[in-house]
């Protein structure tokens, strides 16, 4: 058996002991002092909710509201956050005038912003997506701080005694050497946009599966619940690996440690 199809078979395993966990505990209303299973709806019942979601006609418009409000806040966030770590990773000025004020803003949860999105913007659509946006900004952003800082000052020193400019430098040295970090940062933003989603269609959605969970829970719709929480969760382990996928191919160079 090859290690790679034995990883395989283990993650798969890990699913299927959680499943049967989960099915085990909700069955028999598992009563594990701290934590009770007695309202925890089976998977057999997340099945036919899913079902029942899919039948409704209504998957599609809640999984495209979400998907476009997700990657237009991502988006915003991977071209400021870039942008942003580049300056203060290569200048002390940027550093000491931009970098206070985002250290103050980070460790602000996202459901505090709700009020003042709602202030701030005309529409309650730019509000979600501002919401999703801070969620990834600060990742992405430290990460490229992190991976800039990281550059081998060897390599920039070199670059400049051949001749290179600023402009080749930034394009040439400082990116490679940097992508690997941007690329974890990128990964890491993708996640924690979907982590936000929730609060960010808290505000005034009307579709959108932080909207369907929300809105399962007001009801007790408890499968439901279950239904949107796994949505959210593959959908968001999806974008995530897709991200890393991609910074993968971008940056052939990069071997993580401990793979061959």
């Amino acid at each position: 058996m090859s290690r790679s199809y034995f990883r395989w078979l283990l993650r798969a395993a890990s699913l299927v002991l959680c499943l049967l966990f989960w099915q085990l505990a909700a069955t028999h209303h598992w009563d594990l002092g701290l934590v009770t299973f007695a309202n925890v709806p089976p998977p057999l019942a997340v099945i036919q909710a899913a079902l029942g979601l899919e039948a409704s006609g209504s998957l599609g418009r809640h999984l495209g509201a979400s998907l476009g409000r997700v990657f237009a806040g991502y988006g915003a966030a991977v071209l400021t956050g870039v942008a942003l770590g580049l300056a203060i990773g290569r200048s002390k000025w940027a550093e000491d005038l931009l970098l206070p004020p985002l250290e103050v803003l980070r460790p602000i949860p996202a459901v505090a912003w709700i009020p003042l999105a709602i202030l701030m913007f005309p529409s309650s659509e730019l509000s979600m997506v501002f919401i999703t946006f801070t969620g990834a900004l600060f990742p992405i952003l430290l990460n490229t701080v992190h991976g800039v800082e990281a550059v081998d000052r060897r390599l920039i020193a070199s670059a400049k005694s051949l001749g290179a400019g600023r402009c080749a430098i930034l394009l040439e040295v400082i990116l490679p050497g940097a992508a690997p970090s941007i690329t974890t940062g990128l990964a890491i933003g993708m996640g924690t946009s979907w982590f936000c989603l929730v609060t960010a269609e808290m505000i005034a959605g009307q579709y959108g599966i932080g909207y369907y969970t929300w809105s399962s829970y007001t009801v007790q719709n408890y499968a439901d619940i279950v239904v949107g929480m796994l949505l959210i969760g593959v959908l968001g382990m999806g974008s995530s690996v897709l991200i890393k996928r991609l910074g993968g191919l971008l940056t052939p160079w990069h071997r993580p440690r401990g793979k061959a």
